[in-house]
């Protein structure tokens, strides 16, 4: 009799336990430990009670995740990312002081230690629709002048704030509003911690200078799309991140964390799909547009046709400097499963000094990239070596600086990037470049000079002095 009422005591234990357990998920491991501890349950219940909540919990945190986002818990604090990198440079220049880039404001007369990215990225999802993302820049430049000259201070700089609101509950919809990456071109989205190469290609980038605007876009893509998106980049193969199989959006054009100075809206239209093959291998296609009209900003240059000596000022405008700046871009990308290739080639037409420095007009634009590399996987003293070369080219105006001046670059990379583990790396590369000096106060050099014969591009092709030179360049990253 005794007995029999413990065992029914035991069982109505047990039943009130699981009871609280079903209500209470953060009670359950407490209630099956206590049980145990006054003998009402056998070891083996135990174990099984421990299963069950374990599959329980597994069941609310795949509820609570979307592809690409994080877990998701009831506690404020676990439902926020917080993660981030930096690149340290030194660029070598070997023979061209005066030499620069768009894309690293570090290359010119000082050989220089130089922080080219610190970034700090906060990011959650408060609600199972609502993702948040935040990242700011704290190596970055105030422009003082507009040229493109290296006199920029550091400073801390915003680089996304922004939203994506899911439209379904599978988030294959999404609007995504704030400050983002504008989706031109492969590596205009693929993050920086990513790119093998040291910059950016100048045909895209001079698109999307610093490859970010504000506005709204609306992304579509299935959930196996989004799971390839995000395998690309969490397996290491370089991938570009989840800006939808499909998308449209309207945004400012005029320039990352810069007031629009006119009514029109750029409009972009992009598609981007990562193919997998039987044997797992992954081809990425796809094509990008826009339209809109930009605000050419002005500084004073010296004429070339002026024979009586130089006289600076500034060049003419139409349309009160308002221009179409229209663009398409193409690119494939076969990810190294080992061995990879990426191109990308870029059309349009958009605005530009004229070769005698003394009007700013419409003109054409074309450019792009091809880069080789190979995936080694190590077994010891590393995680993976990328080796790589990467040849591109650009003819166009750069928007980015005062006048637009057109650009012609003509660039060489042979590379090798050497991660130690998935949180530190070191890249190496050594280029041979012949690129448009920023400079609107000299004059081009004569033929035989830098850009003579020897380049192959006549020194009269461009209003601004082509320049010509070699670079070894050295970047070490440290992620968290």
């Amino acid at each position: 009799m005794e007995t029999t009422g413990r065992r029914s005591v035991g069982i109505g234990m047990l039943a009130l336990g699981l009871v609280f357990a079903a209500w209470s998920p953060a009670l359950a491991g407490q209630l099956e430990d206590l049980l145990l501890e006054n003998k009402q349950i056998t070891i083996d219940q135990w174990v099984q009670l421990k299963a069950e909540e374990e599959k329980r919990d597994a069941k609310r945190m795949e509820e609570n995740r979307g592809v690409g986002d994080v877990p998701l818990r009831e506690r404020w604090y676990e439902k926020i990312s917080v993660r981030g990198y930096t690149q340290l440079r030194y660029n070598f220049n070997l023979k061209n002081d005066q030499l620069n880039s768009p894309g690293d404001r570090s290359i010119g007369n000082n050989n220089e230690f130089f922080l080219r990215r610190a970034r700090l990225i906060v990011s959650g999802q408060p609600h199972n629709r609502v993702f948040v993302y935040l990242q700011g820049e704290f190596a970055g430049f105030v422009n003082n002048d507009n040229t493109g000259n290296n006199n920029q201070v550091g400073t801390a700089v915003l680089r996304d704030a922004y939203a994506d609101l899911f439209l379904t509950e599978n988030k294959e919809w999404r609007i995504r509003a704030g400050q983002s990456k504008i989706p031109f071109g492969f590596e205009t989205v693929q993050s920086s911690q990513n790119r093998l190469a040291f910059d950016r290609n100048d045909a895209t980038f001079s698109a999307v200078p610093n490859e970010r605007n504000l506005g709204i876009f609306l992304y579509y893509a299935p959930t196996v799309v989004r799971e390839r998106f995000r395998r690309l980049v969490d397996s290491g193969l370089k991938g570009s991140g989840d800006y939808g199989m499909l998308g449209i959006g309207v945004f400012n054009g005029q320039g990352i964390n810069e007031q629009d100075k006119n009514k029109n809206k750029h409009v972009i239209f992009h598609s981007a799909y990562p193919y997998e093959f039987s044997n797992g291998q992954i081809v990425q296609v796809g094509m990008d547009a826009y339209t809109g009209q930009f605000v050419v900003s002005t500084t004073p240059v010296e004429s070339v046709t002026h024979v009586s000596g130089p006289i600076n000022t500034a060049p003419i405008v139409t349309n009160n400097g308002n221009y179409l700046d229209e663009r398409v871009a193409w690119h494939v990308v076969v990810f190294p499963q080992p061995f990879g290739l990426q191109a990308e080639y870029t059309i349009g037409r958009g605005p530009q000094l004229n070769a005698d420095r003394t009007q700013i007009v419409q003109g054409s634009l074309h450019g792009g990239y091809v880069q080789l590399y190979y995936n080694y996987q190590c077994d010891t003293y590393c995680k993976s070596v990328f080796p790589y070369v990467r040849w591109q080219e650009y003819f166009g105006g750069d928007k980015s600086l005062a006048n637009t001046p057109r650009h012609s670059v003509r660039e060489t990379e042979l590379g090798l990037e050497y991660q130690f583990n998935p949180s530190v790396e070191l890249t190496v590369a050594y280029t041979w470049t012949q690129r448009t000096s920023a400079d609107p106060l000299s004059r081009p050099t004569v033929p035989g000079d830098f850009c003579g014969s020897a380049g192959g591009i006549a020194c009269t092709q461009s209003p601004y002095q082509l320049q010509t030179g070699n670079l070894l360049r050295f970047q070490l990253q440290w992620s968290f």
